[in-house]
């Protein structure tokens, strides 16, 4: 018993002598291994972003946060170069299922409220009324000016009947102005000099025959005739060109809500715009032919038919945000038709003979009228072959 006390009681001081007594100090023994830190194994790399939409929606932020629909955003998007094969890189079909999902994606702002979206062409007749009215005045207008100087031929000297033409002409313009600022042949501001190439072309309408025909004879010889039946019909067409503006812009919206691809749409809008030209020219001829035979006019109106396709296209284009084309097509027109009578001068010149040739060549074939209708036909049909790519696209339809 004895020899087994001492022995617990030797091996009770040696734990304490190891525990913490003596100048041993805080180090471990050497026989126990000092503890390695863990690693955490490194994170894999990214290869890319796992939410592209979120991504292209950080990149078109301001489009997104302004928008009011969905249709708004798609617009954009293609007005950006984003078409149906591009949203396939963001795992959608095409650019409105895109358009729909950053849309749902937009954070509510409480902040301030959203401006309110306008309402979508639809009946309205108190507006179709207004515009309408307006449309009718610049051939009210004519049709005053044109009936008062028949009525007063023989009665009233020249002086007063240049006084009645310019007051004619002047409600005629201000009527004007105020039709293509409301409805659907209204433009956003800075449509650039169109008016000033407008004014030219109903000018040479009105007496570009006669120059062309005198300077041909070997003049310019005396006074110029005016032949404004064109002008007549032009003004009376105002009507009709913004109602077929009107129901262009009515189908496409519906065309852009109901479409589900960019293809569909611009193969929908394309019909929609040849119906919509069709229908003013069946309109604009028997305007012309009514004015020619009321005002004593001659000869078919065609370079005033090509003038009236000329000016609606270039009006639809411009109140589509598009100006610029439209008077692009305007001084092309206007180029054609200076051109004419001064090439037929410049060949009077001692070795430019050949010059006047094409002039002469025109007019023998189609009369003095073939200018104009050479000029404005063939800008009307390069303005259409455009119109019927640019106004296929949802961003022309975006705001309009």
């Amino acid at each position: 018993m004895a020899a087994a006390s001492a022995a617990v009681a030797t091996r009770a001081d040696g734990a304490d002598d190891a525990a913490g007594g003596g100048d041993a100090g805080p180090d471990r023994p050497a026989e126990i291994p000092a503890r390695a830190p863990q690693r955490r194994p490194a994170a894999p790399a990214r290869r890319g972003p796992a939410d592209p939409v979120k991504s292209l929606m950080h990149h078109h932020r301001d489009l997104c946060e302004r928008a009011v629909s969905p249709l708004e955003i798609a617009a954009g998007l293609e007005a950006h170069g984003l078409t149906d094969r591009t949203a396939a890189r963001y795992r959608h079909r095409d650019v409105f299922s895109l358009a729909e999902e950053l849309y749902a994606r937009i954070p509510a702002r409480t902040a301030e409220p959203a401006a309110p979206e306008p309402p979508p062409p639809g009946p309205d007749s108190e507006a179709r009324a207004g515009w309408t009215l307006l449309a009718l005045l610049p051939g009210a207008a004519c049709l005053a000016t044109a009936g008062l100087l028949r009525a007063t031929e023989g009665v009233l000297g020249g002086g007063a009947r240049a006084a009645v033409t310019v007051t004619g002409a002047l409600l005629a313009c201000l009527a004007l102005r105020l039709c293509l600022s409301r409805g659907p042949l209204r433009a956003p501001e800075g449509a650039g000099r169109a008016g000033m190439y407008a004014c030219w072309l109903l000018s040479f309408a009105v007496y570009g025959e006669e120059l062309i025909a005198q300077v041909i004879s070997g003049g310019p010889d005396g006074p110029w005739e005016a032949t404004p039946a064109p002008l007549l019909g032009l003004a009376a067409a105002v009507a009709p060109a913004a109602w077929c503006a009107h129901l262009f812009t009515v189908r496409a919206h519906r065309k852009l809500t109901g479409s589900r691809a960019l293809e569909e749409f611009g193969a929908g809008v394309r019909p929609l715009l040849l119906a919509a030209v069709a229908l003013f020219l069946c309109a604009l001829l028997p305007l012309l032919f009514l004015a020619g035979l009321g005002l004593g006019g001659d000869g078919t109106p065609v370079g005033a038919a090509a003038l009236g396709v000329l000016f609606f296209l270039a009006r639809l284009l411009a109140a589509h945000g598009l100006p610029e084309p439209g008077t692009v097509a305007l001084a092309a027109a206007c180029a054609v038709e200076a051109a004419a009578p001064a090439l037929v001068l410049a060949g009077r010149l001692p070795g430019l003979e050949p010059l006047a040739a094409p002039v002469h060549a025109l007019v023998s074939a189609g009369g003095t009228g073939a200018v104009s209708a050479l000029a404005c036909g063939a800008a009307a049909l390069g303005l259409l072959v455009h119109a019927s790519a640019a106004l296929s696209r949802a961003s022309a339809h975006a705001r309009s």
